[in-house]
């Protein structure tokens, strides 16, 4: 009889404890995923409240406040390029110094669809507007993601975005989208915020996981199976 395949063995048994330890990881993730997506419902199925209100409450991702931003239907403006319902254009990015705190706000005021050459006017302005904003946080813009051009930017990049439009003092580093409107009379300029874009394939992916370590461990034993039948031959 054959020496037994012992380097074969702990091959195999090597590759087995990865397999079942990345279904494993991805079960994990899937229960974290779900607990993600519950508490984002969650938060986007509450009422608006008023900012102090919100703020107090820690986890602002999808959270709707009541926000009274002076002079902001005429606010200057920077362009964020970007996709609404498959459709290219603009967004228009403003500074809102909300009524009684110490810091701004970058407010994602709407859409542009990229046809419409017009925009609101900016003018200097204290006239108070009250929204209902969406707070939202999103990941620094990659090294791919090109530079800011004529005023256009293509990544949200808080800091950049303030400089550009001279913010003075501190800037929250959420994005807040306004969901009602900023200027009724320009109704090219669509509010809207994002929906919520989480994939959950972790169910899947354990599945291949778990599946190739039982194919694996078929593929052992038969292998183990033909080596006896050859000894016994």
């Amino acid at each position: 009889m054959k020496r037994f395949p012992w380097i074969l063995t702990l091959l195999t048994a090597a590759a087995l404890v990865l397999l079942v330890g990345l279904g494993v990881w991805q079960v994990e993730r899937l229960k974290w995923k779900q607990d993600l997506i519950a508490a984002a419902d969650a938060a986007a199925s509450k009422p608006p409240a008023p900012l102090d209100a919100v703020l107090r409450q820690g986890d602002l991702e999808f959270r709707k406040a009541l926000i009274v931003c002076p002079g902001l239907a005429t606010a200057p403006y920077i362009e964020l390029q970007s996709i609404h319902e498959g459709e290219a254009g603009v967004r228009l990015i403003s500074a809102c110094r909300p009524v009684g705190q110490d810091f701004s706000l970058l407010i994602d005021r709407g859409f542009i669809a990229e046809g419409v050459s017009a925009r609101p006017r900016v003018a200097s302005s204290t006239l108070p507007l009250v929204l209902i904003g969406e707070f939202r946080t999103f990941d620094p813009p990659g090294a791919l993601v090109p530079a800011p051009a004529n005023g256009r930017f293509y990544g949200r990049d808080t800091a950049a975005m303030a400089l550009a439009l001279k913010v003075e003092g501190p800037v929250r580093p959420e994005a807040v989208f306004a969901t009602t409107p900023t200027n009724p009379e320009f109704a090219a300029l669509r509010p809207s915020a994002p929906p919520a874009a989480f994939s959950n394939n972790h169910f899947g992916y354990a599945l291949t996981w778990f599946g190739l370590a039982i194919v694996l461990a078929g593929f052992y034993v038969a292998l183990l199976r033909r080596r006896l039948k050859k000894d016994l031959s």
